[in-house]
């Protein structure tokens, strides 16, 4: 296992360019260790390496020691290892990935690679743990409550899950966190995209409570009559 995490840790060291790497902490608010490489090195650097004759519980181990490294670009090999899988998953997989989000993800780039692909295709395969989604809207870490909602954005990219939508964004509707408000507000814009009339008659009912942040990115996909009609009954947010 070392090995294998070692040359991909090494690789992307030498890879890395200072520029790069100073350029991406602007898209940051924490400062967030990274090597400095364009996504598409990272992804053909971790298809150089993907230990393709190791068992799936193999790769989850080495997928957590890239976790441990802390380096964003490392993080997202992880993310596309685990994906790799997803003909493998099983419903106790959840439990992994979730681990995963509480233990090391730090940041709103590491959190979205995750819960967009490998936790949203194991929410699609095993819609029950639908519930635990709604057990991490109430955590106090905010990486949790995020991917409480942005594990069903491709999920809801295809109409699905259209109820526990609205349950997770009405668990998340006043949270104070604006990296939680972004990802709850773009949840209910994916599903917009679907079920518009649904989405816009959500944000009318609970537009008074909703923040600013959030609002905005529920209908940022609406047609102007839509988004005029949401903002001018809540003058405080103009």
């Amino acid at each position: 296992m070392e090995d294998i995490v070692q040359h991909v840790l090494k690789a992307l060291k030498t890879e890395g360019d200072e520029k790069i790497r100073k350029s991406s902490q602007r898209f940051f608010k924490e400062p967030i260790p990274t090597y400095g490489i364009k996504s598409a090195s990272v992804t053909r650097i971790g298809k150089r390496y993907f230990p393709y004759s190791s068992t799936k519980e193999e790769i989850w181990k080495f997928c957590e020691a890239l976790w441990q490294s802390g380096y964003l670009e490392a993080t997202f090999i992880a993310c596309n290892w685990s994906y790799a899988l997803r003909k493998q998953y099983v419903a106790e997989d959840f439990s992994v990935f979730e681990r995963w989000i509480n233990q090391y993800v730090n940041n709103w780039a590491s959190c979205d690679t995750l819960c967009n692909h490998t936790v949203g295709s194991v929410i699609e395969m095993y819609p029950e743990k639908i519930s635990r989604l709604k057990i991490l809207a109430t955590s106090g870490n905010r990486w949790m409550r995020r991917a409480a909602a942005v594990s069903l954005i491709v999920p809801a990219r295809k109409g699905k899950f259209l109820n526990d939508i609205f349950a997770i964004a009405d668990l998340l509707l006043n949270d104070p966190d604006d990296i939680v408000q972004k990802g709850y507000g773009w949840m209910l814009k994916v599903a917009s995209q679907r079920h518009e009339s649904e989405i816009f008659s959500y944000v009318m009912k609970n537009k008074n409570a909703m923040p600013r942040t959030a609002l905005r990115y529920a209908i940022e996909k609406m047609p102007d009559a839509l988004k005029c009609a949401a903002m001018a009954k809540n003058q405080s947010i103009i």
